[in-house]
């Protein structure tokens, strides 16, 4: 998902909501999330939460992407600064909730 390599991915367990947790070495802005799905394993809903170190996540952006092989983005409106993110993944258009990434980019300035 992050290597650059179109064969690797991310696989999710079963399941009604997926996510994942980035944590920064440093704090970070983040203003735009590209994100490429496997087709048939798309989130149909997507939640992004910000927190600094210490600090409970709160929430950043809800967006909804499309069932497509197509990398899709996403902009971050306003995102504060963060130490860490967490993206979730609701209503898979898997039957079973399963999710596949291919490619994850969150895209911004570091401080």
């Amino acid at each position: 998902m992050f290597d650059g390599n179109e064969e690797t991915s991310w696989n999710s367990d079963q399941g009604a909501t997926q996510w994942l947790v980035l944590e920064f070495p440093r704090t970070v802005q983040a203003s735009l999330i590209q994100i490429q799905f496997q087709g048939g394993f798309a989130s149909q809903k997507c939640t992004v939460q910000g927190s600094r170190k210490g600090e409970e996540l709160s929430q950043v952006a809800e967006f909804y992407p499309e069932d497509t092989n197509a990398l899709q983005s996403f902009p971050l409106e306003g995102a504060p600064a963060a130490d860490k993110l967490k993206i979730s993944f609701c209503n898979s258009t898997d039957f079973f909730g399963r999710i596949i990434v291919y490619r994850l980019e969150v895209l911004g300035k570091r401080f």
